[in-house]
């Protein structure tokens, strides 16, 4: 089994929308036995929340049920439990780098790298912004996870 891990802040927006969507679109591949799926958080902050009650009512629109998610807070061993840890910023990911232990570094990416075409790095924070930031993160989230499902399949002959 592949298992991938998203990270942003609290794992209350960005990182569990990932999670929902990825876990959505690999069930829709049927390959719920070969790829595993989670989320957390650099920081501790709403350890034990629900996602944003605003990032749950953008993915139901989308048909992404993502209510039975729970934020907790990424840890080195995390590290060695999945292949692929991706941090949806460069701030998250320059955070990641110094938790991870030596040798996993090739564990680490940031998430858009799969989704090159969008031209953009960061997935934005829409937890201080208006609602349509979280439809934009959808959006980015959706590209990144169409990528990085095909890089999955051609990298790892599922």
């Amino acid at each position: 089994m592949i298992k991938v891990l998203f990270v942003c802040t609290g794992n209350i927006c960005r990182s569990p929308t990932a999670e929902g969507v990825f876990r959505a679109l690999v069930a829709r591949e049927g390959l719920e036995a070969a790829i595993g799926v989670d989320s957390a958080g650099t920081h501790g902050y709403h350890v034990g929340d629900p996602p944003d009650a605003r990032s749950c009512a953008a993915a139901r629109r989308r048909g992404i049920a993502m209510d039975d998610l729970r934020a907790r807070q990424v840890r080195a061993a995390d590290f060695e439990a999945f292949d692929l840890v991706l941090a949806m910023d460069r701030g998250h990911q320059r955070s990641l780098a110094q938790l991870c232990p030596k040798g996993r570094e090739a564990r680490l990416h940031l998430f858009l790298d799969f989704a090159p075409h969008t031209g953009v790095q960061d997935v934005p924070d829409p937890y201080y912004g208006a609602g349509g930031g979280f439809e934009r993160v959808l959006d980015l989230i959706e590209a990144g996870s169409a990528g990085l499902l095909a890089h999955i399949k051609g990298r790892m002959l599922l």
